[in-house]
């Protein structure tokens, strides 16, 4: 019966740690923006790179096709006019025009300059410097950026404006092809083409697309919010009734075990269980579990109580020391039974603020923890002392100790770190988290130090200016 229960109230209560359900939505949150984000970037990096390599691919094939018409106009010019070279052609002969063109230029086979001309005089000797550094084949395509200084044209006089040339960068996108005459190859034409205003198109193109997508990003997170929203109602719906049912399943469930715990001491009354010694035997266990039942309704009852949102709790002052003393008194037989030496350090009288009883409770639970997993001849020390206007506990122990991983999560219900050594010692896993709650109820902090094999400190701080 009480295996079944707990697992009950395992699945139910877990849902009842205190911002579980805005963790959840800030999850689902995450999640949803996290998703809507990935297909925003996916969608931004698509759109940018098609758009990207479509522009360049078009502007490449226009500058090989024109490369290739004009190529082969040189050739019909020399074949029609009977010429074995360049030898006589003047610039004018030839005219190269096209969109965005920035030069043209025809060498001989010996690499000579034969003819050409550039949109701007000032970057010859930089073309040829880069025509001469790479050695560009038939269909190859060279991108290259040259910076233009700005210049002064004109000369100075009186009353004249000088005009000047602006300094600019330039973005060059060059092709050449061979040219022949009968098969024999008499020189090569080279011709640039300025794309300077395609990469400008790709740079407002980026900004406008992270413009958008910042914007989309804040309605990415008001989207996500408002689903992780509305996907949390029927969760909370449903935890609010579960709730409810523990309890008042935890109220119905208290009147029982009490009528169960009296009519065992009646029947233990009513019987000689030195001479029905198996009776005896049969009675200890029954009020044993009993014990444990009422202890686990109550302990149900207290987290039941904490996840309500009107926090339950006394505010009084109070001389804590004969709380502590008393809760000693309470875990000494355990102490006894297991040869465990306790220690008990504070002033001769401690005054504290909040709530007396849910304090001493608290201070039980961590005694009680202590010495169940403190083995035979260990010691336990409770310190209390007052640092300005806090209230600090002290619950040190030689236990088996805390691994790390597992100082957040022992608060957590029904965690248990070695499962089946809390079999073995008792106890349903709901100690630490009540524990906590209570903590978090007089707004203080519980801290955890511990080393395997040495033992286990709790440290608990409770301000008194609440």
């Amino acid at each position: 019966m009480k295996t079944n229960l707990i697992s009950f109230f395992r699945l139910v209560t877990n849902l009842g740690e205190k911002d579980v359900f805005k963790s959840t939505q800030g999850r689902l949150t995450r999640i949803y923006s996290g998703l809507l984000m990935l297909f925003l970037i996916l969608f931004i990096m698509i759109v940018y790179s098609v758009l990207y390599f479509s522009i360049l691919r078009n502007q490449e094939a226009e500058l090989e096709s024109l490369v290739e018409q004009e190529a082969g106009f040189l050739e019909e010019y020399l074949a029609t006019n009977e010429k074995s070279d360049f030898r006589g052609i003047q610039n004018q002969e030839v005219v190269f025009a096209g969109v965005n063109q920035l030069f043209y230029y025809v060498v001989n086979s010996n690499g000579e300059l034969i003819m050409g001309n550039e949109a701007d005089q000032r970057i010859r000797s930089a073309l040829l410097g880069i025509l001469n550094r790479n050695g560009l084949d038939d269909g190859e395509i060279l991108k290259e950026k040259l910076h233009v200084e700005g210049t002064e044209r004109g000369r100075r006089k009186p009353g004249e404006f000088f005009q000047r040339e602006p300094e600019r960068d330039i973005t060059l996108m060059i092709a050449s092809q061979s040219i022949y005459d009968n098969g024999r190859f008499v020189g090569r034409l080279f011709i640039g083409k300025d794309v300077s205003f395609a990469y400008q198109l790709f740079h407002w193109l980026l900004i406008i697309l992270i413009v958008i997508g910042i914007v989309f990003v804040g309605v990415a997170l008001f989207i996500s919010a408002t689903m992780s929203k509305k996907a949390m109602i029927p969760i909370s719906r449903a935890f609010a009734r579960q709730r409810e049912f523990v309890a008042d399943a935890s109220h119905e469930l208290r009147t029982p075990l009490s009528v169960l715990l009296s009519s065992l001491d009646a029947i233990d009354m009513t019987i000689d269980t030195k001479k029905e010694e198996f009776a005896g035997k049969l009675l200890s266990n029954m009020r044993q579990e009993v014990k444990r039942m009422t202890n686990l309704v109550s302990d149900l009852l207290t987290l039941a109580r904490s996840d309500s949102t009107i926090i339950e709790r006394r505010t009084e002052t109070f001389d804590f020391l004969p709380h502590a003393e008393k809760a000693m008194e309470s875990v000494q037989p355990l102490a006894d039974s297991k040869q465990i030496r306790l220690h008990l350090d504070a002033p001769a009288s401690l005054f504290a603020i909040g709530d007396s009883q849910r304090l001493s409770q608290l201070l039980y639970i961590l005694l009680d923890n202590a010495i169940k997993y403190t083995p035979t001849n260990g010691e336990v020390w409770l310190t209390l002392s007052r640092e300005g206007n806090v209230l600090c506990m002290k619950v040190k122990d030689t236990g088996i100790g805390i691994k790390k991983e597992d100082h957040n999560q022992i608060f957590e219900r029904f965690y248990r770190v070695d499962k089946s050594r809390t079999r073995q010692m008792g106890g349903h896993g709901l100690g630490l988290s009540i524990a906590k709650w209570i903590v978090e109820t007089h707004e203080g902090t519980i801290n955890i130090s511990s080393e395997i094999g040495k033992g286990t400190e709790f440290t608990i701080r409770i301000p008194l200016n609440q």
